[in-house]
């Protein structure tokens, strides 16, 4: 009897060993955290670490766009292949009196990007970049060099969370849905000229 116990035993605890062994584990993901920091320096080396990183896709919404290091990222970004698709706040990067956000969004389009406006909000107020999926920086930050030269500002990056990235991504989408194709708007009376280098791109909110 006491055998029969001990094999009895032995078969149950090598079934469960089986059952542990077979059962799913759940993804773990090391997730790390940086942050940066305006008028130091460090918040746009982050933004524009977050771009570089990426290899296959890049989703960023934004207030103001300016930047021409941001918008020179991005260019770049395309050009070794990555899916770069940008969504703005239209009040904020349109009309006459935004030049130098018509100048980056122009720049975008022609590179091949992708760029919607959104106007269904008083303003469309976030700044955030998806990058592959898994990486998200947010913040203060607007995407112009007067967050990063004068402005007090935050960015922080989330690497390797594809959970919380997905939820940045559904919120994207939503914006995306909402917004309008930008076409090439003209310059006037600017024309050609090197766009970057008014002193308007110095100091755009």
């Amino acid at each position: 009897m006491k055998k029969m116990d001990r094999t009895l035993h032995k078969c149950c605890l090598s079934g469960l060993i089986s059952l542990a062994l077979c059962a799913p584990v759940p993804a773990v993901y090391a997730a790390s955290i940086e942050t940066g920091y305006s008028p130091e320096g460090t918040a746009l080396q982050l933004v524009l670490k977050t771009i570089d990183s990426a290899q296959q896709e890049i989703r960023l919404m934004g207030y103001s766009f300016t930047s021409p290091e941001v918008a020179g990222a991005l260019v770049r970004a395309k050009r070794r292949g990555v899916d770069v698709k940008v969504v703005l706040d239209w009040k904020a990067n349109t009309g006459k009196q935004n030049q130098a956000s018509l100048a980056a969004m122009n720049l975008l389009v022609n590179a091949g990007i992708p760029v919607r406006t959104v106007s269904q909000y008083k303003i469309m107020h976030d700044k955030v970049i998806i990058a592959d999926g898994r990486n998200i920086e947010v913040g203060s930050f607007n995407y112009t060099r007067a967050a990063d030269r004068v402005n007090s500002e935050n960015v922080l990056v989330v690497w390797d969370d594809p959970v919380v990235a997905q939820r940045y991504l559904q919120h994207w989408l939503t914006r995306w849905s909402q917004g309008t194709d930008w076409k090439r708007a003209y310059w006037g009376p600017l024309g050609k000229r090197n766009l970057w280098s008014l002193p308007f791109l110095q100091h755009r909110f």
